[in-house]
């Protein structure tokens, strides 16, 4: 029989995960509660005197509104207070996903009711006061407009669908870790690794004045410091050759590129990878359902402003519902992406397997074997790790292996195992 022993050890006593700019986002929040609530005041009161129902109820329409920024604010306010609460075992990083939660049920809500009132309208026509409701529509979508504005400036509308980057016609130059110019025969050439929401392979581009060779008669041998190496093939692709084999983590090795008449090597480091966050989610989901509230507003804003103004010249009523019910399906196709993503957080599901990946490489490249891993996200921008491995030097304490993943960038809090494996004493 083998023995093993266990060494846990933590990285960090401090278990604050908020978010960047939090307290900048907390008083973009209120300050819309603000405008919203100056908003509701003056319609409520100014329906009131002037006999005005469409006034009054626009203006509830804009409390409910308002009670949307204030669960967002709350959590902000919230969260920041209780930092350093013990009572949060791993800090309130994530009161922010709750909040969007709430605040995605809510939009769902508003659909539905929004869904429902126009389908009345559709089976009921009931009379449109066009010169007061129009106004009314126009200066609802002002007010979201200028929320949206207030709001702006966070990453919350920029990821709802995982990433956001710009594209050119390199897009590789976003994701690589370095680029190698070698200077052959035939000219010079880029050597990069591209992973661009996909497996990392090598790409050969030819810079000014270089021909390419065929994709064939080129091959890439990767040659790590322990003596491993790897042959990669290459394919022909639309101005570059790209390796037909993934290149596994870490991408610490050097390359040979042996080429029909020449050979030339290439250094990669893994440092420039790891400390890249493009890939790490740090978005904010209590700001991006703040976001989504104003959004969901202004659109539904500029469906109803068109829906009335056609009823209004050609008489078609069932437009002003119509519009009510595209305006409830796009609401709750917002509701829905916020509902999945804040509801995978709650329930700890690791959607970011590049971090898991780095993980399990570094290990497997000190000679260790990985036993068992657990990665979730903290709050935005942070994650945390249980690693439980099997090693044969016993000389290797949790400080080891928290030095080497220190280095991968968004893992804020690192739990390690450790087995060590003794061999038996004859």
């Amino acid at each position: 029989m083998n023995d093993f022993y266990n060494a846990p050890f933590e990285n960090s006593h401090d278990h604050v995960f908020l978010g960047v700019g939090h307290e900048k986002n907390e008083r973009k929040t209120w300050g819309v509660i603000v405008l919203c609530s100056a908003m509701m005041i003056a319609e409520i009161i100014g329906g009131t005197l002037f006999g005005s129902l469409a006034l009054v109820a626009d203006g509830l329409h804009m409390s409910t509104h308002a009670g949307a920024m204030l669960i967002a604010a709350l959590a902000y306010t919230y969260a920041r207070k209780h930092v350093n609460d013990r009572r949060f075992v791993f800090g309130t990083g994530k009161l922010g996903d709750l909040a969007g939660f709430a605040s995605a049920i809510i939009l769902a809500m508003i659909a539905m009711l929004i869904a429902y009132e126009a389908l009345l309208r559709l089976i009921s026509p009931v009379p449109i006061h066009f010169e007061e409701a129009i106004p009314i529509a126009v200066l609802g979508l002002m007010i979201n407009i200028l929320s949206a504005w207030l709001l702006s400036g966070g990453d919350h509308h920029g990821h709802s669908h995982g990433h956001l980057h710009g594209k050119d016609e390199h897009p590789e130059h976003h994701h690589v870790e370095q680029v190698q110019r070698l200077e052959t025969p035939v000219g010079v050439l880029s050597l990069s690794i591209f992973e661009e929401d996909a497996p990392p392979v090598f790409r050969i581009r030819p810079e000014s004045g270089a021909k390419l060779v065929a994709a064939h008669k080129v091959i890439a041998t990767t040659i790590r410091a322990d003596g491993t190496r790897q042959v990669f093939a290459f394919t022909q692709k639309a101005g570059f050759f790209e390796s037909s084999t993934e290149i596994p983590e870490p991408h610490c090795f050097k390359v040979l590129i042996k080429l029909p008449d020449s050979e030339h090597v290439a250094t990669f480091e893994e440092h420039h990878h790891l400390h890249d966050d493009h890939h790490v989610d740090a978005r904010d989901h209590n700001m991006r359902a703040a976001y989504v509230h104003v959004i969901a507003d202004a659109a539904v804003s500029v469906l109803t402003i068109i829906g009335l103004m056609l009823a209004k010249m050609f008489g078609w009523l069932w437009m002003d519902p119509l519009a009510g019910i595209v305006g409830a399906l796009v609401i709750a196709n917002w509701s829905y992406g916020l509902i999945r993503d804040t509801g995978a957080i709650l329930l700890d599901v690791n959607a970011d397997n590049k971090i898991s990946n780095k993980v399990r490489a570094i290990v497997e490249t000190e000679g260790d074997t990985l036993m068992d891993l657990h990665v979730w996200r903290l709050g935005p921008g942070h994650f945390g790790a249980v690693i439980s491995l099997v090693t044969e030097q016993a000389q290797r304490s949790p400080a080891f292996y928290h030095a080497a993943l220190s280095k991968i960038k968004g893992l804020s809090h690192i739990t390690v195992e450790i087995n060590a494996l003794r061999k038996e004493m004859a």
